[in-house]
This record gives structure tokens, C-alpha cells and sequence, in this order.
């Protein structure tokens, strides 16, 4: 069992809210023998790892504190260095230190985000400009510390320098995300909040549920345009004139609605 653990990456915190058996008996069971808990309580944690797909709903957590086991053992905010711990097929990212995970996106989600990146680069290769885009995963250490580490669906970076071999440090201009169930709080709140403290320059919210976009220039502090998939969206950090028609990418993704 510790082995799954680790594996999966859980807290003990994690495991005790998805199986409901107490902080304190999840604590023990790790830290003692476990064959001395009965088999029900077992069963109860090993449902967890047996399920593991209900970490895939938008769970948050802190991380726990690197001290000796005891019943005063207190959590701690995760870092870097617990975000690089977490096993490679585990989608996640650390906000203000806690990490959420994510679920894998969806047919739809993956076609949106490549249709407006190839658009972005196509216009951006035609101008001959400096910025690059990004699709995710790619890591963005957001506010270059140690308690931040986020992955856009689609990014754009104008300032060459903030991109390093393993990820972007500092703020994109551009970030885009394409909201689901189980992000679209974190995306619309916590995300949104983040990203206008950091510099980011312009966020774009595309949510193909109620096929509406919604874009925020965040360098002027202008109020949010809304704008429908039968819209041509224009791109404020390239002043309008990269536009992302909505229509043809809805046109392309339109067989997987079930309408």
C-alpha cells in the first residue's frame, strides 16, 4: 500500500477525504504495520487506488510537512520541489501552493486548443514576430518562486528571454483556457485573479459547453468581451489583426456535439 502511494502520489490528507476513514487511522496505517487494521479499513483506502480516476476531478491539496510522524503532524504548502515528485503521467499544477489535479481534456477541448494554435502560429510565422506559442503541457512558473507552476491550454510568449529549455518563467502575454466541469472555477477564479497579478497581458476563457468566449484585456483593466463561436475573435496583444474565426473551428468540432 505504501508503494501505491507513492505511486499515485496521494497525502495522507487526500486518502483520508476519498475514503472517509480518519486522518489519524491513515496516518498510523503508513507509518505502522498495517496488517494490525482490520481489513474493512484497509479495503476502504485501497478503493482509492483502485479508483484512482477520482483524483482526475479537480482535487486540491496541501502537502504534508517533512516531520517525524505524530499526531500533531500539520500540513505545509507544497513547492517545486513536491510538483517535479509527482509520477510523469499525473496531470497537475501548483497554484499559490497547493496542487490541483486535472482531468485528461476531452476530444473537443484538444481539437479547439490545436485549431487556434496553428491559427496563432500561421499569423505570427507570416509577420516574421518573435513570439511563440505554446500548447499544453508546458510549464509556466507563473510569478518565478517556488509555490506556483501552472500549465495553460495555449500561451503566447513575446519576450524570448523568459523561455528556457524546460519551461516559460514569468508571464505569457497571451494565455488561453478551455474550461471543463472540473476546471472551470480554478480557470474562471483562481486563474483569472492569478494571471492579472502576474502580467499577464490578455486571458481568453473558451467554453465549448455554452460555445462562448470570453476575453480579458487584462493590461488595461477593460471590462470582458463576450463572444459567441460564430464570431471572428480578434487578438488585442497583436491589435487586432490576428483574428481566431470561431466559426471554422466550430465547423470542425461540431460532429462530437451530441445536439
Amino acid at each position: 500500500m505504501r508503494r501505491k502511494r507513492q505511486q499515485f502520489g496521494y497525502s495522507c490528507e487526500q486518502l483520508s477525504e476519498l475514503s472517509g476513514v480518519s486522518l489519524e487511522t491513515v496516518q498510523k496505517i503508513f507509518h505502522d504495520n498495517e496488517e494490525v487494521f482490520s481489513p474493512d479499513i484497509l479495503k476502504q483506502i485501497e478503493s482509492v487506488f483502485e479508483n484512482k480516476r477520482d483524483s482526475d476531478r479537480g482535487f486540491s491539496y496541501v502537502c504534508e510537512s517533512k516531520m517525524e510522524y505524530g499526531i500533531s503532524k500539520k500540513s505545509r504548502e507544497c513547492t517545486l520541489e513536491d510538483y517535479y515528485q509527482l509520477p510523469d503521467e499525473r496531470r497537475a499544477e501548483l497554484i499559490d501552493g497547493v496542487i490541483y489535479d486535472m482531468s485528461a481534456p476531452t476530444i473537443i477541448h484538444q481539437k479547439i486548443s490545436l485549431e487556434i494554435s496553428v491559427r496563432l502560429h500561421a499569423f505570427i510565422s507570416q509577420k516574421k514576430g518573435a513570439c511563440m506559442v505554446f500548447s499544453a503541457p508546458v510549464d509556466v512558473q507563473l510569478d518565478c518562486d517556488e509555490k506556483t507552476m501552472v500549465q495553460p491550454d495555449v500561451l503566447v510568449v513575446c519576450d524570448c528571454e523568459k523561455i528556457v529549455p524546460t519551461h516559460v518563467y514569468g508571464a505569457p502575454d497571451l494565455i488561453m483556457e478551455i474550461l471543463s466541469p472540473a476546471t472551470r472555477k480554478i480557470d474562471m477564479n483562481i486563474k483569472h485573479s492569478k494571471y492579472a497579478a502576474a502580467g499577464v497581458r490578455e486571458y481568453w476563457l473558451i467554453d465549448p459547453d455554452k460555445k462562448k468566449v470570453v476575453v480579458y484585456d487584462l493590461e488595461n483593466e477593460e471590462l470582458p468581451v463576450v463572444y459567441g463561436f460564430e464570431n471572428r475573435v480578434p487578438v488585442g496583444i497583436f491589435q487586432g489583426e490576428c483574428e481566431i474565426d470561431f466559426s471554422e473551428i466550430y465547423e470542425s468540432v461540431k460532429f462530437l456535439y451530441q445536439e
